[in-house]
């Protein structure tokens, strides 16, 4: 998996009990157009597709063939503490596709249980460099390695 970037926002809402990271419903979701460091939110009411706001406004890539609007729930599977530093551990993500998936290139990483359905909190995004096309039956793996993200 590509490196893992933050929005802005996440350091003061992580600051001020909008996330907690153990219990909500986090999703990872498809865009072909990149996020910006400075976007706030992502916007699950307009559309579709669903749009990440604030300077980007980086859409969604459209359900069907396999992809369902708002991307998947990502399971989590514990988190820890050690030295001043915090890891949120999860199992992969699996996206399968059942015809042709619009391209995408960036995949983001949210929390479906915060805020209202317009203002959905981001947590961050990986770049994955090139544009990704899923043909029928193929699949992506969002991969997260030993660890969603670690904070320090």
């Amino acid at each position: 998996m590509a490196t893992y970037l933050k929005f802005d926002v996440t350091v003061e809402e992580l600051a001020e009990k909008v996330h907690n990271l153990g219990s909500d419903t986090l999703k990872v979701a498809l865009t072909n157009t990149s996020p910006n460091a400075a976007d706030t939110h992502f916007d699950t009411v307009v559309g579709p597709p669903a749009v990440i706001e604030s300077t980007s406004n980086a859409a969604e890539i459209a359900a069907g063939n396999g992809y369902t609007a708002g991307g998947n729930t990502v399971t989590i599977t514990g988190s820890s503490q050690s030295g001043g530093t915090y890891s949120l551990v999860g199992n992969d993500s699996v996206f399968t596709s059942t015809g042709a998936f619009a391209q995408f290139r960036y995949v983001f990483f949210y929390n479906a249980t915060g805020g209202a359905a317009a203002t959905r909190p981001l947590l961050g995004w990986w770049d994955k460099a090139t544009a990704v096309d899923l043909a029928d039956t193929e699949t992506f793996t969002v991969d997260f390695g030993a660890s969603i993200l670690t904070l320090a």
